[in-house]
């Protein structure tokens, strides 16, 4: 049986006190599974799991992550506790090499063991080390992705969490960063992303929940939400049609 990593139990949160974005949210994540956030714009999930990397205020609810409480945890610790949080955007240093990008959030680690980490990212990422002098801001969009989701993977990570990873993106990098994604997971690691794009994210995704107005109204089989007349109606506003004999069409 899978261990379970991340457990959130009724979230509530928000950037100011009193105004929650996020209105009771819960979700579970296994080991080794790619669960994917889905939802309407709008819907909290940026803030959802924002506030789950320690970057908006927890009013209630908890956050366990391989069993550990750490609901409202600051930021900064997030990455000692095993949670590596990639943002949708801001998320490489752009005036510095991807080598540098590479020592910075390596920073946490024994100075000895980061020369060899950086060269096992290499070897996960070739294309960063064809690039690995460069700076950050004028590599490829996709390539910026490879590097944000490097830097989180350098510190091994419990689980990494991604928010909206083919933002931008032309659709042969949303392809590039979705295949880097199915490839990270099936290397051990845990992954958990919000994504706009639902037919993409629910490709590779094990598990996924939509998001409305705050709190988690749908989970299923990600393979089989694309179809779900459920899905539809929250996720795009539309009524599943019934048919003659009274079944949803």
């Amino acid at each position: 049986m899978s261990e379970t990593v991340l457990i959130v139990r009724d979230l509530v949160a928000g950037y100011e006190p009193g105004v929650p974005i996020v209105r009771g949210a819960s979700i579970k994540v296994a080991e080794k599974e790619i669960v994917v956030v889905l939802g309407p714009n709008g819907a909290g999930k940026s803030s959802f799991i924002k506030a789950i990397a320690g970057l908006v205020p927890i009013e209630s609810g908890k956050v366990e992550l391989a069993g550990k409480d750490i609901t409202g945890a600051p930021a900064h610790t997030m990455v000692r506790l095993g949670l590596a949080f990639v943002p949708q955007t801001e998320n490489v240093f752009p005036l510095m090499s991807v080598d540098d990008n590479l020592k910075v959030a390596g920073g946490i680690l024994k100075a000895k063991e980061v020369p060899a980490r950086i060269e096992e990212m290499y070897a996960t990422f070739p294309d960063l080390a064809r690039h690995r002098r460069i700076a950050a801001g004028n590599l490829s969009g996709g390539q910026r992705q490879m590097l944000a989701v490097a830097r989180a993977l350098i510190v091994h990570p419990k689980l990494l969490v991604l928010d909206e990873p083919s933002a931008g993106l032309s659709p042969k990098f949303v392809s590039m960063v979705f295949e880097m994604l199915t490839d990270i997971r099936r290397s051990g690691v845990t992954i958990l992303l919000v994504e706009q794009n639902a037919k993409a994210a629910l490709s590779i995704g094990d598990r996924a929940y939509v998001l409305v107005e705050g709190k988690d109204r749908h989970e299923g089989v990600a393979s089989e939400l694309w179809n779900d007349p459920v899905v539809a109606e929250l996720y795009l506003g539309q009524r599943p049609t019934v048919s003659r004999a009274g079944g949803a069409a």
